[in-house]
């Protein structure tokens, strides 16, 4: 038998000292309550460890451009192979990474259409031929008289390295002139480049005015710089545009030439290839009227354009008052007063020059003559001249991102998009689904050439998307943005990408993999790991999915409870072994001791419904669907089928620019029923509560603002003349200054890992010595964070106000967590669990719309018990709650169910099914349907054989 993976005194954050083995080449599951402890053991002690031996393994030249990495508090690990980790929090913040770039997918398709791509006139949709100089020079000699040019030769491009031997080599030929990075420079000067970023060289070859008898010129320099360029030329019109000629292709009826196909030109990255005007994103940002201006029948007078305040005297509602005055109105008058032609004037500009006066802040009053501007160019000039952040954050609310107008959002230059495979462009390609582009390949017809050249690179993008295909991702597009993606998506979109690359012997550590995955494509996904472990390698996955720890090779269950209450190794072994350990709250979930019950009935609600209609953003297909009020819905789907699109961008954003004044951009609709029969609405999704080890749950909660209120009534503190601010670690006053409030010192050690040690002068406490003398029951400041919720609830039993905050944080069962614990330190599910505690501290008035967006997510079942025992009181109180989810134990639960689909992508959309979870069950079309019934009736029977326990 294979020696497996020794770990001995694992300590990191709430582990116990422990002591196990795993074995190898197996799918090993991680459960347990949320906090427990599971990825202390993964992600901070294993996969840390893994990560520190490799980096510790490389020279000390190559550590120093690489992360430095914390050693573990761990005795000793044994038998470790390469780790890689998929987590959820490395989601691209890149507006440039798509899923084809993230899947490299799109590299190959760059490589297919650089070998094989036919050319095309943009212009003419002829097949497009060889260019010669000849013809380049006609072209350029068409330009307008008197045109300055600048004729380039390229001879670097997007390269990184400072090119002084390049650079000595242009200056010994003679060459006076470069351009580097659209920046002319003299070859005689001290040119210094950035060593680490990328840099485009061209050499001026000449330049010229365009007039009569310079073509023989013309021709020389042309030729020159094709020879510099390697085919390529540049004519640079000074002060204007810029054109691109190649030797290779040509247009003989329009003279339209195109780059030599090489990959550069088909990656919106590369100069060469992107979109000139959004340089290569697609998009750009453009003034949206209907948030300026949200109410068209307001009159200006009472403040109809929302971008600017109202004061008679400003600059910018002078020069209105003037372009009212021509038309014969005034302030008084609103935009649906505008004759048609006024309209398009008052949002993109005037013609006719308008008299007004203005009196500056020297208080001089002068007349003016301008042509007005325009409220949509207005907001746009102003949120780009915009000097200070506030400011700049302010005016991007009224701006939108629209496709640009250029590339319509292909990314691309039309040259770029002039090459075809199959008849299609790259762009046409990227925005096809997986399943659409799989069919496409499988199907497309090629010559006997281009199947040679194309066989192999066709092989491997067909071999990665059919890899998405079997992670659930078929409904995506290779153009999506990753930025959009769910911690979910992106994490199932690198498992892809790891498989693609058929690593052997690695150790694979990954994070809830089932996240946003409908029950359907969850036996597809543990195929794929199954997969990937019969190739020789061990997968570690913290999963809280039952089918998935059913299916696993081993499993281990850290607790027995959360946070202090646990870091033990409670049960190990196959699923059945862990269903026998009976102190394991696993097993007893898996044996069925433990379980969800069903409601005793389902609600009926309030008889009032919060109804959208003809919903058709994104993939939504002009749906009508009502939310009654007073239940609990939760809105179910395949993944991309539109539920966040219907729930997050429609219904909430909907509903708060109509009740919170909100200037939110909302997903297309046309009317939203009923919103005068909620009071508030309130979205509690799963972004972290903080980014800094300074954010904590006290300060979170606003619990933090209270207990320092509170030791500034102490009579010490009066004494002392001290108010709630000096007992804060994040200012100047109360706080330790040698640390600056973190309680810890950093010490960088150069080529190892930072060490970190606490403060000497404050010993760890955060404050100095003053403030820690003012005592509240024999407790300082720096006693209480140190305290947990549920010890904190007892030390605090004489304040109403800071008790129920502090029982809100132990109903989501948090109370083992420490109110000053960082929130870096703190798990996904505990995150969330803090926002919706916060959100429940508030006063209670009812009628309040709950939104949740996966609440369960690093949920243990246990944990959702407790959950949904929380936003079934809301419900009590009169509130109601709408989740998106996928886990059926919610889905059971709730009062009301709105299915979507029947697909993902643009075969979703639909509203497939409507009703009560029975009434789902009943659908034949319903893909949540046929889960949930089974789901349903399994409880039943536990429900009548262990009435005994029913999970409470």
């Amino acid at each position: 038998m294979k020696k497996g993976i020794v770990i001995q005194g694992a300590r990191q954050n709430n582990l116990k000292n422990i002591d196990i083995t795993l074995p190898r080449d197996k799918f090993i599951v991680f459960t347990g309550l949320s906090g427990s402890g599971k990825s202390s053991l993964a992600f901070d002690t294993i996969y840390a460890e893994g990560q520190r031996k490799y980096v510790e393994s490389l020279s000390a030249y190559a550590r120093q451009f690489l992360g430095q990495m914390n050693k573990p508090d761990v005795d000793k690990i044994e038998g470790l192979s390469p780790a890689i980790s998929i987590d959820q929090k490395s989601t691209s913040h890149n507006p440039r990474s798509t899923v084809g770039t993230v899947t490299e997918i799109h590299d190959y398709l760059r490589m297919l259409y650089a070998h094989a791509g036919r050319a095309f006139c943009p212009k003419c949709n002829q097949p497009i031929k060889k260019q010669t100089v000849d013809q380049i020079v006609d072209s350029l000699i068409s330009l307008k008289d008197r045109t300055k040019l600048l004729i380039l030769g390229p001879v670097v491009v997007a390269k990184k390295g400072t090119h002084k031997r390049l650079l000595d080599e242009l200056r010994k030929e003679g060459y006076v002139r470069v351009r580097i990075d659209k920046k002319i420079y003299i070859l005689d000067e001290d040119i210094n480049l950035e060593k680490n970023k990328k840099h485009t060289i061209e050499v001026v070859v000449d330049r010229i005015l365009i007039k009569e008898g310079i073509a023989q010129r013309l021709t020389d320099s042309v030729e020159t710089a094709l020879k510099l360029g390697d085919g390529m030329v540049i004519a640079a019109v000074i002060d204007g545009e810029e054109y691109i000629y190649s030797v290779h292709f040509a247009c003989p009826t329009c003279g339209i030439s195109l780059p030599k196909p090489v990959p550069g030109i088909f990656s919106f990255n590369n100069p060469f290839g992107a979109c000139p005007a959004c340089m290569g994103l697609g998009a750009s940002l453009e003034a949206d009227f209907n948030r300026i201006i949200p109410d068209t029948k307001l009159s200006f007078r009472l403040g109809a354009i929302k971008a600017f305040t109202v004061n008679k005297e400003s600059w910018l509602m002078r020069q209105l008052g003037a372009f009212l005055k021509y038309y014969g109105l005034t302030m008084d008058n609103s935009f649906d007063d505008l004759p048609e032609e006024a309209k398009q004037e008052f949002m993109y500009g005037g013609k006719e020059l308008l008299k007004f006066s203005y009196t500056n802040m020297r208080n001089e009053t002068k007349t003016y003559e301008r042509v007005f501007e325009g409220i949509l160019p207005m907001v746009k000039r102003r949120y780009e001249e915009a000097f200070t952040d506030k400011m700049k954050e302010e005016l991007r609310s009224y701006l939108k991102e629209k496709d640009c107008m250029e590339c319509h959002g292909f990314r691309l230059r039309k040259e770029s998009l002039a090459f075809r495979v199959g008849n299609k462009n790259i762009s046409e390609i990227s925005n096809m689904s997986v399943t659409e582009l799989l069919n496409f390949f499988k199907n497309i017809k090629l010559t006997e050439k281009e199947k040679i050249i194309a066989e192999q690179i066709l092989q491997e993008i067909c071999c990665r998307l059919e890899f998405l295909k079997n992670v659930g991702l078929d409904y995506l597009t290779l153009s999506r943005n990753a930025t959009t993606l769910s911690g979910g998506e992106a994490q199932r979109i690198r498992l892809a990408t790891q498989i693609g690359s058929g690593f052997v012997g690695v150790l694979y550590i990954l994070d809830e993999p089932s996240i946003g995955l409908h029950q359907r494509d969850n036996e597809k996904l543990l195929n794929t790991l199954k997969g990937m472990r019969d190739l020789g390698n061990t997968l570690i996955v913290v999963e809280h999915d039952e089918e998935t720890i059913r299916e696993a090779d081993w499993v281990v269950d850290i607790g027995p409870g959360a946070g202090e209450h646990g870091g033990y190794v409670v049960a190990k072994g196959t699923p059945r072994e862990v269903e026998k350990v009976e102190k394991s709250i696993t097993g007893q979930y898996l044996k069925g001791e433990k379980y969800i019950p069903l409601p005793e009935k389902r609600r009926k609600g309030n008889g009032m419904f919060i109804e959208i209609k003809g919903a058709s953003e994104h993939n939504l297909k002009n749906i009508n669907v009502k939310f009654p009020l007073g239940v609990m819905t939760a809105v179910t789907g395949e993944s991309g089928s539109g539920k966040s699109t219907l729930v997050n961008d429609i219904l909430f954003c909907g509903l708060s620019n109509i009740k919170n004044d909100t200037n939110y951009y909302t997903g297309k609709y046309k009317e939203i029923i009923g919103s005068e029969y909620i009071d508030k609405i309130i979205a509690i999704d799963q972004q972290p509560i903080g980014r800094t080890p300074r954010s904590n749950p006290a300060t979170y909660t606003g619990v933090f603002s209270d207990i320092r209120e509170l030791f500034s009534q102490t009579s010490e503190a009066k004494m002392r003349g001290y108010k709630p601010g000096r007992f804060s670690f994040n200012i100047k006053g109360g706080r330790c200054e040698a640390c600056h409030g973190d309680g810890i010192i950093k010490i960088e050690m150069q080529f190892l890992s930072d060490v970190y040690v606490p403060c000497e002068v404050c010993n760890g406490n955060r404050y100095n010595r003053e403030t820690l003398e003012v005592r509240y029951k024999g407790k300082n400041i720096s006693n209480v964070l140190n305290m947990t919720v549920e010890e904190a609830i007892i030390f605090f039993d004489n304040h109403p106000k800071i008790l129920r905050k502090l029982k809100t944080l132990n109903e989501v069962g948090l109370g083992y967590i420490h109110l000053g614990q960082p929130s870096t330190t703190m798990s996904g599910g505990e995150a969330q669990r803090v926002k919706l505690a916060t959100e429940l501290m508030r006063v209670a008035t009812g009628d309040t719309l709950y939104i949740l967006d996966e609440p369960t997510t690093g949920l243990h079942s246990e944990d959702i018990r407790k959950l949904l025992t929380v936003l079934q009181k809301l419900v009590e109180s009169g509130n109601t709650v709408v989740v998106i989810e996928h886990n059926l134990d919610v889905i059971k639960v709730a009062d009301y169910i709105v299915d979507l689909g029947p697909e993902g992508g643009d075969g979703g959309g639909e509203l497939i099914a409507k009703g009560t979870p029975e009434e789902i069950c009943k659908s034949e079309i319903s893909y949540t349907g046929q889960y949930l019934k089974k789901v349903i009736e399994r409880t039943k029977k536990l429900m009548k054989g262990n009435v005994h326990d029913r999970g409470q």
